[in-house]
C-alpha cells in the first residue's frame, strides 16, 4: 500500500519547508495537511505562497487537506465562538463557518491536493435531523467550491450519532450527496460493533485512510501496535488490503512526548503495519 503521513503529528509546530523537506528526506511520497491555523494558516497568504513554492520543487505531493475544525490558533480554546461544524442549524452561523472551510479549500489555488477530508459534526454529537438537515446544506455549497477547484470531499466516519459507517449511509441515503468516504481506523474501533462493520458499510466509497489506535473508548491517536492500543492489526490491515489500489495507509498520530525522532517512529510504524 502507498504510506501517507498526516502532519496530525506535527500539528503544534508550524508547517515549515524545513519540516516537508524532513518528511520528503524520510522516503514518504504523499501528505496529509491537517488544516489547524496554529499548524497551517490558511488566512496567512505568504505561508501559503511559500509551501506552494517549494510543493511545486518537490517530490513530496500533497494528498489531502484535513478540513479545519476550530477558527482560532489554540484548538477552540480561545471560546465556543472558534469551533467550525457544519451541523451547525442556525443558518447565518453555519454560514460563517462554509466560509471558513471554503478559505481552506483556497489553498488548492496554490498547491493542488486530491481531497479535502470533513467531518460531520463534533465528537459525541446526539442524531438530530436538523442536523442533517444543515450538513447537507453545508456540504452542497463545500462540494461546489471544492470541485472548481479540482478537490473531492470525502466524509470521515467520526465518533458521534450523526456519522459513524451506519449514520454515513443514512445520510446518503436521506440527501442523495453521493460523496465518498475517508474510513478513520480508529474512530471505527470506537464503535459498539468495531472495526469490521464500519469498513464492511463503508468499503465500496472509501478513497482515504486514517490509521492510528487507541483504548476503544479516548480518540487517542495513539500509534498502532504501541502500547495502550487495542485495535487488532492483523485484522485490521487484512480488510485494508481488501480493496487493492482504493486508498493508502495514511498515518494520522499524535505527537509522542517520548519520542525523539517522531519521523523516524512513523516509518517503524509503516513497516510494523506490512508486517501484519
Amino acid at each position: 500500500m502507498d504510506h501517507v503521513l498526516s502532519t496530525h503529528l506535527f500539528v503544534n509546530h508550524r508547517l515549515t519547508s524545513a519540516l516537508l523537506t524532513k518528511i520528503q528526506q524520510a522516503g514518504i511520497g504523499a501528505v496529509e495537511i491537517f488544516c489547524a491555523r496554529q499548524h497551517l494558516d490558511y488566512r496567512d497568504k505568504p505561508q501559503i505562497t511559500e509551501l506552494g513554492h517549494w510543493f511545486r520543487d518537490s517530490e513530496l505531493k500533497m494528498h489531502s487537506l484535513h478540513s479545519p475544525m476550530y477558527s482560532d490558533e489554540y484548538w477552540g480554546r480561545s471560546g465556543p465562538h472558534a469551533l467550525i461544524t457544519i451541523t451547525e442549524p442556525v443558518k447565518g452561523e453555519r454560514l460563517r463557518m462554509v466560509d471558513e472551510i471554503k478559505r481552506a479549500l483556497e489553498i488548492a489555488e496554490c498547491i493542488p491536493f486530491r481531497y479535502l477530508v470533513q467531518h460531520i459534526g463534533v465528537a459525541g454529537e446526539e442524531f438530530d435531523l436538523r442536523k442533517v438537515d444543515a450538513a447537507f446544506s453545508a456540504l452542497e455549497q463545500i462540494n461546489l467550491f471544492a470541485r472548481a477547484r479540482g478537490v473531492e470531499v470525502l466524509l470521515e466516519n467520526t465518533p458521534n450519532d450523526l456519522a459513524n459507517a451506519e449514520r454515513l449511509l443514512q445520510f446518503q441515503e436521506l440527501t442523495h450527496v453521493g460523496l465518498n468516504y475517508c474510513f478513520d481506523a480508529g474512530h471505527a474501533h470506537m464503535t459498539p460493533r468495531g472495526i469490521a462493520r464500519q469498513f464492511d458499510l463503508m468499503k465500496e466509497r472509501i478513497r482515504s485512510t486514517h490509521v492510528h489506535d487507541n483504548n476503544g473508548k479516548d480518540d487517542q491517536h495513539l500509534a498502532p501496535l504501541s502500547e495502550g492500543g487495542t485495535i487488532d492489526w492483523k485484522q485490521t490491515m487484512e480488510l485494508l488490503r481488501s480493496r487493492p489500489g482504493q486508498y493508502p495507509l495514511l498515518l494520522e498520530l499524535k505527537e509522542r512526548a517520548d519520542t525523539a525522532n517522531q519521523l523516524e517512529f512513523a516509518l517503524e510504524t509503516f513497516d510494523r503495519l506490512e508486517q501484519q
